[in-house]
């Protein structure tokens, strides 16, 4: 008999739910049993720069992709170690268990990114014109 491999939905479950909460001020660009996502804009305004972040169900783990924290790594200022562990790339986290107190941690991060966003689709675009932009 295969083996299933582990059993991830407790952890999607619970970083989707870090997100869920801020689809009434988005739009859902993704929602299924391994795919949840916000973007600031609807669909058919929708760029790489609108996207505010998702959940993804993998076979080694589960990832939460925060935007605010690629346009704007300052939000990571303060950020503990074993959070920054977690960090794959410049805007990815990776879990494998509920691990409840990274994941208050990560609640407060999403919750930075979101006020700075301010649900804003332009937000991201502005920011990174503004870092192109010759000094």
């Amino acid at each position: 008999m295969a083996s299933t491999g582990p059993d991830f939905g407790p952890v999607f479950d619970r970083l989707k739910g870090i997100l869920v909460p801020y689809a009434r001020e988005m739009h859902v660009s993704a929602d299924d049993d391994t795919w949840y996502g916000l973007d600031l804009a609807p669909p058919e305004e929708r760029n790489p720069t609108t996207w505010f972040g998702s959940v993804r169900r993998g076979k080694r783990y589960v990832s939460i992709y925060l935007m605010p924290v690629y346009v704007e790594p300052s939000l990571m200022d303060g950020a503990s170690t074993d959070l920054r562990k977690r960090m794959q790339g410049k805007s990815c986290f990776n879990f494998t268990k509920v691990d409840e107190p990274l994941i208050g941690e990560l609640e407060g991060l999403v919750r930075a990114g979101y006020e700075r966003t301010a649900g804003n689709p332009e937000w991201g675009g502005a920011l990174r014109v503004e870092a192109a932009s010759p000094g």
